[in-house]
């Protein structure tokens, strides 16, 4: 965003979304009674998302805001009427207004802080930029979702996600407090669901083959991916606090018997079988939900005391933003 909109209507983060880590759930040795879920909840999600992008441009309706259009130039696709994108110096990837998205429950630190409004932390995560954001991330959605339904089922994945989703919300609060900045997007849960998959991996890591390749592969997608939060307007720390949610939620919801558990019933009388789960599993299980409960009650708390993790971290904007030659981060 120009500087002109930093000033009157404040730059918006846009969580963009995780690469298709090419589906590595297809190495795993599948069992006889190994269910398959049938997936409603990731398109359900898909299609709320949605809605609410076409809510958002009607309240929107750029050809009357007479103000915008004097500034920054006519709105896009104007055959749309009240529903065309604002001008695209105002906003880039086809949507509304930040004052708009600020308006329906965008994520700004001085709103939930001084004004209480920590719903903004849950609606935040349903608004976007614009169709380009929007795209992108329920594609994404698509393509890691629902493979993570169909194996697990709604309820852990959609606590995965919703949780995830929250976690990037409160780590982006603490370290983007600016009044000129908001942040909107599904990306910080996307996250969170791309972390539990490399979770899920690592936890079930004895029933799969070609293992090595997977954790490559897996690895490589995230890097990527959470490398490209370090350019401008990315909101990083809602990818970041996202994935690391969704990785100790991996450890807790998504851990799977060892291989040849379930078929114990047709061993012989008196043979002895293996355990449900292998000790590593409950220590990752304990110590995930531990850090988990440190890690929200310590985010919650310092964010409704006003605490600013930049002031606790004086490196970890770097996490989010990295200058340039080409551009400024506070931009």
């Amino acid at each position: 965003m120009p500087n002109g909109d930093l000033e009157n209507r404040g730059s918006m983060k846009n969580r963009g979304p995780p690469q298709n880590p090419n589906g590595y759930h297809s190495t795993y040795y599948v069992e006889s009674s190994e269910t398959y879920w049938t997936s409603w909840l990731v398109p359900m999600i898909v299609v709320a998302n949605i809605a609410v992008f076409i809510v958002v441009m009607y309240i929107n309706n750029c050809p009357s805001n007479s103000t915008t259009t004097e500034y920054y130039g006519p709105c896009v696709a104007k055959f749309l009427g009240r529903f065309s994108f604002e001008p695209t110096k105002e906003n880039p990837l086809l949507g509304p207004s930040s004052s708009t998205l600020l308006k329906l429950g965008a994520l700004e630190w001085d709103k939930i802080v001084h004004q209480h409004q920590g719903w903004r932390l849950l609606t935040c995560m349903w608004l976007h930029a614009g169709v380009i954001h929007l795209l992108a991330n329920m594609l994404s959605l698509v393509f890691i979702g629902i493979r993570l339904e169909q194996q697990f089922g709604f309820i852990r994945v959609g606590v995965i996600y919703f949780v995830s989703g929250l976690g990037g919300s409160i780590l982006s609060s603490l370290f983007i407090q600016s009044s000129n900045n908001i942040s909107v997007g599904a990306s910080g849960a996307l996250f969170g669901l791309l972390g539990a998959m490399l979770s899920e991996l690592l936890t079930n890591w004895t029933i799969y083959s070609n293992k090595a390749a997977a954790l490559l592969t897996l690895v490589v997608v995230i890097v990527i991916n959470l490398a490209l939060g370090i350019l401008p307007h990315v909101d990083n720390f809602a990818h970041i606090g996202g994935f690391l949610t969704g990785f100790f939620l991996g450890f807790v919801l998504l851990v799977r018997p060892q291989f040849g558990w379930v078929e114990r019933q047709h061993l012989p009388s008196g043979a002895r079988g293996k355990s449900k789960y292998k000790v590593y599993q409950y220590v990752l299980w304990v110590v995930s939900v531990v850090l988990l409960i440190v890690g929200f009650t310590v985010g919650l708390v310092m964010l409704f005391k006003g605490e600013s993790g930049n002031k606790h971290c004086s490196w970890c904007h770097y996490l989010s933003c990295v200058p340039t030659s080409k551009w400024k981060c506070g931009e």
